[in-house]
């Protein structure tokens, strides 16, 4: 993240972890979104802003991710590709991982470097895949944005027009990211959830949700709910019960 994004004094601050009410939302918009096709593994591109300020995260999520898969496993499991930016014009993918452990290994490998958002090739990347064969969802995890707002948007509608939802939780306060992401999640058909980096249970349970909804659809994330309990988990329950 380049210093001109870090907020100045006098710039409204926002909440430094996901309220009940926020997670709430969040859960809801995800039991609104279409259901994927069920049928083999559902297919989940996880994006991940590897810039130097993304660090402490990158290593709690490679730690939490293997819950993706295992919640997932009885549904038919889970293909989960790792796509992220870091430095100037650095931009990877991974090919597409069936195991948590392999996973793992990718992204315990990927060094966080300083450089700009480059949401846009993310954006760009999921609309590709898409193209190419199924993909019921894409998760992105970052605090800035860097780029045109207006493009992410043009981009994000059209990922909505294919029918894959983006995911995105942020980390941190910049209120114009706040407003750019949550435009890529409507747009898209997704869901915008703020999450607090001290609170990896929260991300974690998120991201988990969504794995399951990517393998099976809402009944799914029903079943996931009585399953598991937790806040968020409660929550989805009460949601699609409604």
């Amino acid at each position: 993240m380049s210093e001109n994004t870090r907020m100045s004094g006098g710039t409204r601050q926002i909440r430094n972890s996901a309220s009940s009410g926020e997670v709430e939302a969040f859960l809801r918009q995800v039991a609104k979104t279409p259901v994927p096709a069920v049928g083999g593994r559902g297919r989940l591109i996880f994006a991940m802003d590897a810039t130097a300020s993304r660090k402490p995260t990158w290593d709690r999520a490679a730690r939490i991710q293997a819950a993706m898969f295992n919640e997932s496993a009885e549904l038919g499991g889970l293909e989960i590709q790792l796509c992220y930016y870091s430095g100037v014009l650095g931009f990877e993918c991974s090919p597409w991982y069936q195991e948590a452990s392999a996973l793992h290994t990718c992204m315990t490998g990927v060094s966080c470097t300083a450089g700009l958002s480059q949401i846009g090739r993310v954006l760009r990347h999921a609309e590709e895949e898409s193209r190419r064969g199924r993909v019921n969802a894409l998760v992105f995890v970052g605090d800035c944005v860097e780029e045109n707002p207006d493009e992410l948007a043009g981009l994000a509608g059209r990922l909505g027009l294919l029918g894959l939802p983006a995911f995105v939780f942020q980390e941190g306060a910049d209120p114009g990211a706040e407003q750019s992401f949550r435009r890529i999640a409507h747009l898209s058909g997704g869901a915008y959830c703020h999450f607090d980096a001290h609170s990896p249970q929260t991300l974690r349970d998120l991201l988990s949700a969504v794995a399951v909804y990517a393998a099976g659809g809402r009944t799914a994330l029903e079943d996931f709910g009585n399953q598991r309990g937790g806040e968020a988990l409660r929550l989805a329950r009460q949601i699609i019960k409604a």
